[in-house]
């Protein structure tokens, strides 16, 4: 085919599409189809503002590639974008559901998979040389120099034998002989963007309630952590319990301020996010969504963590009541594919003041409440349904020294050959911070080591 012909025949491949026509408004597919539509509009008699409108769409899909694309080539990119597409062959493939698809829908995911291959290996070089020269025709010769130029990048990224993100697709001939190898790969990652990133947060509104990617997470791991390793034994053997299918409890980790307990969770769902565990945030704001939260996480099959960092209640509320029914008690079970963790400064995650205590309500009749005792059990009652309770306390000076060391050594600072005065004078200051600033905690020791890495010297100096 001639240029002409090739340009056409990708613009009817991209109208084509069906199953994944979402792709359409994807922003380097939609710059791609307006470059595309301009070069065929027949030039004259405006053929100087024809040659200014096909520069504009030129540098509109060479940004969108840029800001978009997470590959260094367009082949490699139409495969990402089809490998994280969401739409019901790939949230049917997730669910492991692809033998059960009705033939209308298994058809249609083949043919698109044709054509989303034949519009990867679109020859954008050719496409670059017929642009410059139009432009040339128009009087424009640096502006075709340029458009040459980077439609040769194109070309060079693409290289010789192409392989694509997972290497899930062929590197020559028909993308459709693929769907069988794409719905593995979907069902072991997830769909969409469950199977691009590893913590999600709910974004709730008045109309739409929502997981949102978390595209900049936390990349702590459990190699990262020192100390608590019988508190982080637990999670973890109750996390791979969950991961295997087998019975797992709720977990409340609670304990003192900066001793870990969020970064426990949260290098648990990095180490086994290969497995297909997602984490969740909610923030206590939004608990009365949860019968939408298990709704939506009932719908897909990976498993998730419904985390709750620092999870406290002033008074018992709405909230409170609809945790509680979450963790045990409602007419709503909680999904084989959901477990909650959350993390609290106070025991019983309720705010405790002296006057609820029924000796003293008792003593004031006029105050006090005539079961007392009931107020009580109700504030302990959420606590009690977390089936494990992880204890985190501040460590010792020795353990908060250790800690200390510890990250200083994977941060670099120290090491084995370091002269001895020097790990002494490390450990000497590592004191004087905690008592400087907030106490003997593992935050500490990590925020001790920042400054020390900076170079700078201590206030106390």
């Amino acid at each position: 085919m001639n240029i002409t012909e090739t340009i056409q025949a990708a613009r009817a491949d991209l109208a084509g599409l069906t199953v994944f026509s979402p792709l359409r408004s994807h922003p380097l597919l939609g710059a791609f189809a307006a470059l595309l539509d301009e070069v065929v509009i027949a030039p004259v008699p405006a053929v100087q503002t024809h040659a200014l409108n096909l520069i504009g769409r030129w540098a509109a899909f060479t940004s969108a590639f840029i800001d978009y694309s997470q590959e260094d080539s367009f082949h490699r990119a139409i495969a990402f974008l089809t490998l994280t597409a969401e739409n019901p062959f790939s949230l049917a493939a997730e669910a492991g559901r692809v033998d059960t698809l009705a033939p209308m829908l298994r058809i249609a995911a083949a043919g698109d998979l044709d054509r989303l291959g034949r519009i990867a290996g679109f020859d954008l070089a050719a496409l670059g040389l017929h642009l410059g020269a139009i432009l040339r025709d128009a009087g424009l010769g640096d502006a075709a120099q340029n458009i040459e130029a980077e439609a040769r990048a194109f070309w060079a990224a693409e290289g010789g034998a192409i392989k694509t993100a997972g290497e899930v697709f062929p590197q020559t001939g028909s993308w459709s002989t693929a769907l069988p190898a794409l719905a593995e790969y979907i069902h072991a990652h997830g769909a969409g963007d469950l199977g691009l990133y590893r913590s999600f947060f709910w974004a709730s509104g008045e109309s739409t309630a929502l997981l949102r990617p978390v595209r900049n997470g936390d990349p702590i791991s459990l190699a990262d952590l020192s100390g608590y390793e019988e508190q982080r034994s637990v999670v973890i053997a109750n996390t791979l319990r969950f991961l295997e299918g087998r019975h797992a409890n709720n977990l409340l980790l609670y304990g003192d301020r900066g001793t870990g307990k969020s970064a426990t969770v949260k290098a648990i769902c990095n180490e086994y996010a290969p497995r297909g565990l997602r984490l969740l945030e909610v923030r206590k704001s939004d608990l009365s969504d949860l019968p939408r939260i298990l709704d939506t996480l009932a719908n897909r099959p990976l498993p998730f963590i419904v985390f709750i960092d620092d999870l406290s209640f002033e008074a018992i509320d709405d909230s409170f009541t609809c945790l509680k029914a979450l963790l045990e008690g409602g007419v709503e079970t909680r999904p084989a594919n959901v477990v909650v963790y959350a993390t609290s400064n106070r025991r019983h995650l309720v705010k405790e003041r002296i006057a609820d205590r029924p000796t003293l309500a008792a003593g004031n009749p006029a105050d006090g409440e005539v079961r007392a005792f009931d107020t009580m059990q109700e504030q302990f009652s959420l606590a009690d349904r977390f089936g494990l309770t992880v204890v985190y306390t501040s460590p010792s000076q020795d353990e908060y020294l250790d800690i200390a060391c510890f990250i200083a050594e994977r941060r670099g600072i120290l090491n084995s050959i370091t002269a001895d005065e020097a790990r002494r004078l490390f450990r000497e200051n590592a004191l004087r911070w905690e008592k400087w600033f907030n106490g003997r905690s593992p935050r500490t020791a990590a925020q001790y080591v920042d400054w020390t890495a900076a170079g700078t010297g201590f206030p106390w100096e």
